[in-house]
């Protein structure tokens, strides 16, 4: 790849800019000759009211932007310039200078449109130092994912979609990381993750790719030159009708970020009561025994038949430590063994008496049949038969 060092004014580079409210995204700069944010690059970040102030701030101060990297695709029929890395410093700038956000200055709010005719001039006069390059796509590619010296770095996603970058990768992105997308809100109840950083997309392309044994990459791969997400979408919607099917109650917060596609691909053909599976998911929420609320929901799809997935509360140290003196004393003075199964047996171990630290505690009416975590429900069974004992 080949590189060549230019210099332009602030003037020169936002001039044309055009950016979309909608979608959040600078479009052109440059007088039309310049792609701000091309398929490969991540969303604009920088608007949150800090960064792109500091990008100003740091203008007005004569500070440098730092170096900044275009690609020169040579097309001859529109831009031929894309960014490959300073996106978010040129979208700040050109956000600033067309009157999208104001700074404070001198204790007082200003847009660009306000500042002094000085001031004005020491942002459009500054100089933006700027490597063009030129080369094969996989080297740009190479060098965009090399040079990730933005602040933010990318994460795994964002680089996908480097990699893959296509009418593929827009058409998904077009969907799945526009926060202004209205579904935005209902998925968010079930998917975790922040759409401008493509981790809503990549929950989506995750679970289509496994219901098919693929990585994301290798869907990805695959699907790059397609016009449209129809599979990817369909996929993702019918997760989520079904997560919302099933569960009926409004989501709690243990919901988001399960693994909903993999639950999908396990339970899709078991049949559910919705308002049963509902009274059971309002019990276990309030109970104080469940540890893990996110363990809740495929506990619940499982038709109940794994605990562990609850973490239920374990007997605590002195409950276990009353237990096996209750349970020690009371064999001493019947010559038995402490451990209940051990004393009903004819085995070797029938008046044996263990330690403490040999035992476990158990409860005597399971959790799952209603049995409660206290010592009038607790007993102490050896290893062996504790371990080896079945719903507890």
């Amino acid at each position: 790849m080949k590189t060549q060092l230019e210099q332009y004014t602030v003037a020169e580079v936002t001039k044309g800019f055009v950016y979309n409210e909608l979608e959040g995204k600078g479009l052109f700069g440059l007088d039309g000759t310049l792609v701000i944010q091309p398929e490969f690059q991540r969303s604009y970040l920088y608007g949150d009211g800090t960064k792109d102030v500091a990008v100003i701030d740091s203008l007005l101060k004569g500070y440098p932007l730092g170096l900044i990297y275009f690609v020169d695709t040579g097309d001859p029929s529109g831009p031929h310039l894309e960014v490959l890395d300073g996106q978010q410093r040129i979208t700040s700038v050109g956000r600033f200078v067309t009157g999208k956000f104001a700074i404070m200055r001198d204790g007082r709010e200003q847009t660009f449109g306000s500042l002094p005719k000085e001031d004005q001039d020491r942002i459009t006069e500054a100089k933006l130092l700027v490597y063009v390059c030129t080369g094969t796509e996989a080297e740009i590619k190479e060098w965009f994912q090399t040079i990730n010296i933005v602040g933010i770095p990318l994460n795994a996603q964002e680089l996908r979609n480097a990699i893959y970058s296509g009418p593929f990768v827009t058409a998904a992105k077009a969907e799945f990381s526009n926060s202004q997308n209205a579904l935005q809100q209902k998925w968010s109840a079930y998917v975790k993750g922040d759409p401008k950083r493509q981790q809503v997309l990549e929950v989506a392309l995750d679970w289509v790719a496994s219901s098919k044994d693929q990585s994301i990459d290798g869907y990805m791969a695959a699907h790059r030159t397609d016009a449209g997400i129809g599979e990817l979408k369909t996929y993702f919607t019918t997760v989520i009708d079904w997560v919302s099917g099933v569960f009926t109650a409004p989501p709690d917060a243990a919901m988001r970020g399960l693994d909903w596609g993999a639950l999908y691909e396990e339970h899709k053909g078991t049949a559910y009561q919705p308002d049963r599976i509902d009274e059971r998911l309002q019990d276990l929420l309030a109970d104080p025994a469940v540890n893990d609320h996110k363990g809740i929901y495929p506990y619940l799809l499982g038709g109940e038949d794994d605990p562990r997935l609850l973490n239920v509360r374990l007997f605590d140290a002195p409950t276990k430590k009353a237990a096996y003196k209750r349970q020690t004393d009371k064999a001493n003075a019947e010559g038995t063994s402490n451990c209940p199964l051990c004393a009903v047996g004819s085995n070797a171990n029938k008046a044996r008496i263990y330690k403490l630290k040999e035992m476990e505690a158990d409860h005597v009416t399971a959790w799952s049949t209603g049995g409660d975590t206290s010592l009038d429900n607790c007993e102490m069974l050896c290893v062996t038969h504790n371990r080896s004992k079945g719903n507890r």
